[in-house]
């Protein structure tokens, strides 16, 4: 089969393409997921019936006022307790952590610093400055053998 341009007019395209689905439904649980918050602490109302992807952009750009109470209040799913205590979630599991907390659980443990909690931030923050440095070493190896190859 030859790279020539086709001489017939305007053939279809056949390829497939990604079709937009706006009916398209989703457990409570995973809107829950997408939204960041905690299902339980929800309406039932909304625990109870699906999501379609047009109410979960609803509910992003335009956040009920339950929405933005359980976003700012909590109680907040253990990622986003993780997120804001500064640690992982295997650093929440380790400190005995398996509840959602409340935005105010969430500050008197900042504000009392704990052993642990301190212990898991420092780990946290150790992580992630190696990380950086590997990354560092990467790149300048790559530029290393880019140069070397331009010679």
């Amino acid at each position: 089969m030859s790279n020539e341009i086709s001489d017939q007019p305007d053939a279809p395209d056949t390829r497939q393409t990604k079709k937009s689905r706006p009916d398209q439904n989703m457990k409570a649980f995973t809107a829950a997921k997408k939204l960041g918050i905690y299902l339980p602490a929800t309406p039932q109302e909304f625990q109870d019936n699906p999501v379609t992807r047009e109410q979960l952009v609803e509910l992003q750009s335009n956040p009920p006022e339950w929405l933005v109470d359980l976003r700012q209040n909590g109680p907040h799913p253990r990622p986003e307790v993780a997120r804001k205590l500064g640690i992982t979630i295997s650093g929440l599991a380790r400190a005995g952590i398996d509840d959602a907390l409340t935005s105010d659980e969430i500050q008197a443990l900042l504000v009392e610093m704990p052993p642990w909690l301190s212990s898991e931030r420092y780990n946290l923050a150790l992580v992630r400055d190696e990380e950086i440095r590997v990354k560092q070493q990467n790149a300048d190896k790559a530029a290393k053998r880019a140069a070397a190859e331009e010679a």
